[in-house]
């Protein structure tokens, strides 16, 4: 019998339910119907599962939100310029990198198509004024209905709104900055053509940049404006240090594109100059709870967009539990829900437990 108490731990599990069922067979003289004895006793044995446990604390916890963004020129301190209408490009007066200051001449266009089309919108506008007045004398001696003056007005109107159009295309045919900068982009070729479709200069004030990081909607409205925002450059804390700003808006609608709500953040001082367009890293502290319970990160095992952790009662035995995240630091999860203070969880190796499984310290 003293042999037999020695077979676990030298044959495993696997081979002890294998012998307990040889047991079985000669104390009975007969073998279990169905042959799932060796099953049943092998899956009543307990799994037993190495891992590490720390305790849920119960403290001050900053609720922190992070997200990845770009950087973009200021609202008002950037001009996309194109030209007016089709035509050719005749002089450039600037060329990528080049500052100017607002005024400056940056693309000189052909203005034969401009003055041509304002001397026929002028002429338009003598003609509708001259059917204009004409139909007035005529409404008036009662010679033709009321309803042929209002055409006529309506046909002056609209000469003159074309009018307007042609004047300003002729006098955008020299492209001037409407802001001080830095010339980002300059497509144009001399002699090229160009039109209206696309900006063929652009200019941004290199002082007057921002960080737009996008956030979910669930996070976004946690955020407000004024509060302090950390950067680094790259996808990543760890990329290199960019200073502070600080959050100058809070997007009001979703983009439809990413389903995102954008958040942009005014540098004042970064570490380095930035440059438009480059990755941007941003985390907020958003909030703060003066008795939250948290648990390290590594307990949190996600459930489709859930979590859950598994908590270990007095007999050492794992029980996976539901669990609301609120916010999170580098190291630590706030639980909202599901989780009481003291109560202890499995961090290293929880992804490797299954409901019920009987936990044993790890190895560090």
């Amino acid at each position: 019998m003293n042999r037999l108490r020695c077979l676990p731990s030298r044959l495993g599990v696997s081979r002890f339910a294998t012998v307990l069922v040889g047991v079985w067979e000669l104390a009975t003289g007969c073998s279990p119907s169905g042959g799932d004895t060796e099953s049943e006793v092998r899956g009543s044995v307990q799994a037993v599962v190495g891992a590490r446990t720390a305790v849920a604390a119960v403290g001050p916890f900053v609720r922190v939100v992070s997200a990845l963004g770009t950087v973009a020129p200021r609202p008002g301190r950037f001009a996309a310029l194109g030209a007016p209408g089709p035509t050719r490009v005749a002089r450039i007066f600037v060329v990528a990198g080049q500052p100017v200051k607002e005024g400056d001449p940056l693309i000189e266009f052909d203005r034969g198509p401009f003055d041509a089309a304002a001397r026929s919108a002028e002429a338009a506008v003598s003609v509708a004024k001259n059917a204009h007045d004409r139909a007035e004398r005529l409404s008036g001696m009662g010679i033709v209905p009321r309803k042929e003056v209002d055409q006529a007005a309506a046909d002056l109107a609209q000469a003159q709104a074309a009018l307007v159009s042609a004047q300003r295309a002729q006098a955008q045919a020299t492209l001037h900055a409407p802001v001080s900068g830095v010339v980002t982009r300059m497509s144009a070729v001399l002699g090229a053509p160009a039109d209206a479709t696309g900006p063929l200069v652009e200019i941004a004030d290199l002082a007057a940049l921002d960080v737009v990081l996008s956030f979910t909607p669930g996070e976004a409205g946690r955020v407000r404006p004024g509060q302090a925002v950390v950067l680094w450059a790259g996808e990543s804390a760890h990329g290199d240090s960019l200073g502070t700003g600080a959050v100058a808006d809070v997007g009001a609608a979703l983009d439809s594109a990413t389903r995102a709500v954008e958040i942009r953040v005014g540098v004042g001082r970064a570490s380095r100059p930035l440059k438009i367009g480059e990755t941007v890293f941003g985390r907020i502290a958003a909030g703060a709870d003066a008795r939250a319970v948290t648990v390290p990160l590594e307990a949190l095992v996600p459930q489709g967009e859930a979590f859950q952790v598994f908590v270990v009662d007095k007999d050492g035995v794992a029980h996976a539990r539901d669990v609301t995240v609120g916010g999170r630091s580098e190291t630590a999860a706030e639980i909202t829900s599901g989780l009481a203070g003291g109560e202890t969880v499995v961090t290293y190796g929880a992804y490797g437990v299954s409901d019920s499984a009987k936990i044993v310290p790890a190895r560090p």
